[in-house]
């Protein structure tokens, strides 16, 4: 293939991208279709149908893989609003990959920016969870190394950190998110608990991980939620403990480590016990 061979076909590639990724609504979107159809010798209604046709089957992939995604945001919004998203999404926030498994993680944002969610602020934080999850999905496969929590017992814990389960994250936010999530994904809590702890305002924090195969989704104490987010930072085990139990108040139940532990490794949340960074100071941003 000659050099103007290949230019042009770059240039037609490069059109056509254009012109599926052009919202219909913005003003570039007559010209975007215009310039392809220029690429072309032939421009009769085969080749204007051929580019509908592509631009039918880009809203049904993002349709498809954002629900995928995201199946309580799918939910809450409707099946209808959803696929408008979805399809407004394609458009702004274009897969830079061709595996469209990891596309979507701009949702979270656009919908915290979107005048027509003003009144539903917390379908942002709902999001962040649920690619949280999606993402766990597809994390590495870890095995438990058993042996290494024997260091607990004969080693000084500022030199050890817990190592989390790949695809571990930890979603703070103001708005009852992990009861959401929980309540439309596996029907515990209710609906109406979900809907109960939202309207009084109630803040959580949920954690995301894999256990074996499966991603899982759990509502944490605050004082769980700091040790982890410390673990997470790769913060050593004695400092994490410490900056974690400084946040139990006289209305908490005291936080018992030995308990957590056992429950964390049971689940797979846990996988073993490592050195820990040097560099992972109190002072890592």
């Amino acid at each position: 293939m000659s050099t103007a061979s290949v230019t042009a076909l770059l240039d037609q590639q490069a059109a056509l991208l254009s012109a599926l990724f052009t919202h219909p609504a913005h003003s570039d979107a007559r010209r975007a279709s215009e310039h392809l159809l220029a690429q072309f010798t032939t421009q009769g209604a085969q080749t204007s149908r051929g580019l509908m046709a592509y631009q039918a089957n880009g809203h049904a992939l993002a349709e498809r893989s954002l629900a995928a995604a995201y199946p309580v945001i799918e939910m809450m919004l409707g099946q209808h609003s959803f696929a408008a998203f979805a399809r407004d999404l394609w458009h702004q926030h274009p897969p830079a990959l061709g595996d469209l498994a990891h596309w979507g993680d701009a949702l979270p944002g656009f919908l915290a920016h979107s005048e027509a969610l003003l009144d539903a602020p917390y379908l942002a934080d709902v999001a962040r969870v649920e690619w949280a999850l999606h993402r766990a999905a597809g994390a590495a496969d870890a095995v438990i190394d058993h042996a290494s929590f024997a260091r607990l017992a004969a080693e000084d814990p500022t030199g050890l950190t817990l190592t989390l389960a790949p695809g571990t994250a930890l979603v703070g936010s103001a708005f009852p998110v992990a009861s959401l999530v929980r309540s439309h994904r596996h029907v515990q809590p209710s609906l109406a608990q979900a809907a109960q702890r939202l309207r009084e305002g109630i803040a959580e924090s949920a954690l995301v991980w894999r256990q074996a195969l499966k991603p899982r989704v759990a509502l944490v104490t605050p004082v769980e939620a700091t040790l982890l987010g410390e673990l997470l930072q790769g913060r050593n085990l004695a400092s994490a403990l410490d900056t974690a139990l400084a946040t139990e108040t006289t209305d908490t139940q005291a936080f018992d480590f030995s308990l957590w532990l056992t429950h964390a490794v049971t689940t797979g949340l846990v996988i073993g016990v490592n050195d820990a960074s040097p560099t992972a100071s109190k002072d890592t941003p």
